[in-house]
């Protein structure tokens, strides 16, 4: 793989990785407050929610060291050793996470709701939001795993192609 190309996606995922943790340091604490402070019955639930963001955002953050990690060994053109299968499985666990607690928020908001300033459209959208998350995450942890079974199937073949030459 190319240099340069690995080097802007090293940028690009410290860029992610910082701007998660501006997320999370500055963005999601000032947001909940606002929002307390705009609707107080929303001020049970502040806590809780800004902790599943929070751990939301960390999941992603780990799932994007493990693809460091992973461009690392593509670089060093050891992307076919059992090390690989550990950087994986860590994507595969953490959206795995991610997903649960996007799933823990659908059923949530869809079981007790939370109290809403105008219509009731926040809730709606919070729903939504919710459930295409956990719908996205779920899909993405199933598609690692079929790349996980295609990158043990290749360091097979690698291994095989060793031993003839």
């Amino acid at each position: 793989m190319n240099h340069l190309f690995i080097g802007m996606l090293r940028v690009g995922i410290a860029a992610a990785i910082m701007f998660g943790l501006f997320g999370q340091i500055v963005v999601i604490p000032t947001t909940a407050a606002d929002e307390v402070e705009r609707f107080p019955p929303y001020g049970p639930f502040a806590v809780p929610y800004v902790t599943v963001a929070i751990i939301g955002i960390a999941c992603v953050q780990v799932a994007l060291v493990a693809t460091w990690m992973l461009l690392d060994m593509v670089q060093r053109d050891a992307i076919f050793t059992p090390l690989a299968f550990r950087w994986v499985d860590v994507i595969i666990g953490s959206s795995a996470v991610a997903t649960l607690l996007a799933l823990g928020v659908t059923g949530h908001l869809a079981v007790f709701g939370i109290p809403s300033p105008g219509d009731g459209m926040e809730l709606i959208g919070a729903l939504g939001a919710a459930t295409v998350t956990a719908g996205v995450g779920a899909g993405f942890a199933m598609l690692v795993v079929i790349m996980r079974s295609l990158l043990h199937k290749a360091t097979d073949l690698q291994t095989e192609i060793a031993e003839v030459v």
